[in-house]
């Protein structure tokens, strides 16, 4: 297993580059991706174990992955991908992408993530960039992603979450038209 880089709780790994550490900006002709390395790392230095830390690695990372790719310029994939691969590998180590981030994205595993108050709080706190009403949108974005590319129908724990979530948007922005807000 490939050692993580990005240290662990409370501690910091000093095995980033000075260019890692500072927030970087890549340019593609017409458009700005902004990937802030630091944020996504205090996030995940907020995990208390290994494993969360590493989950909540991948969560935020593919966070700002997917907010990125909402830019209204067109996207030079090549370009993005490369910085995101370069980040996570110099991160989590060899045999990790933004491919792999997404597909754990998209599975059960990312649940107990999107359910912990600690992550939600750390990464709303921390990430503000990728507003906290948009993760369900970003999430749902990921998965028709997955259904295009397999051709299987999307089912199971995530996606009755997005549902929840979904149903629990309507009853609020409900109540406020109620409201009269």
């Amino acid at each position: 297993m490939a050692s993580l880089r990005f240290g662990m709780p409370h501690g910091q790994s000093g095995n980033m580059r000075d260019d890692n550490r500072a927030a970087q900006k890549m340019h593609n002709d017409r458009m700005e991706i902004l990937i802030d390395k630091d944020k996504i790392l205090a996030v995940t230095r907020q995990g208390r174990t290994r494993a969360e830390a590493t989950d909540w690695f991948r969560v935020a990372a593919g966070l700002y992955y997917l907010a990125n790719l909402m830019a209204r310029e067109t996207i030079d994939f090549k370009t993005v991908d490369r910085e995101f691969n370069r980040f996570v590998y110099h991160t989590l180590g060899g045999g990790h992408t933004i491919t792999s981030i997404l597909q754990f994205m998209s599975g059960r595993r990312v649940l107990p993530v999107l359910q912990s108050e600690r992550f939600m709080a750390a990464f709303t706190a921390t990430c503000t960039e990728v507003p906290a009403d948009s993760i369900p949108f970003l999430l749902e974005l990921n998965l028709g992603v997955a259904k295009n590319l397999s051709k299987l129908e999307v089912d199971g724990p995530l996606h009755d979450w997005l549902t929840a979530q979904k149903a629990a948007q309507k009853t609020r922005d409900g109540g406020a038209q109620a409201e009269g807000i």
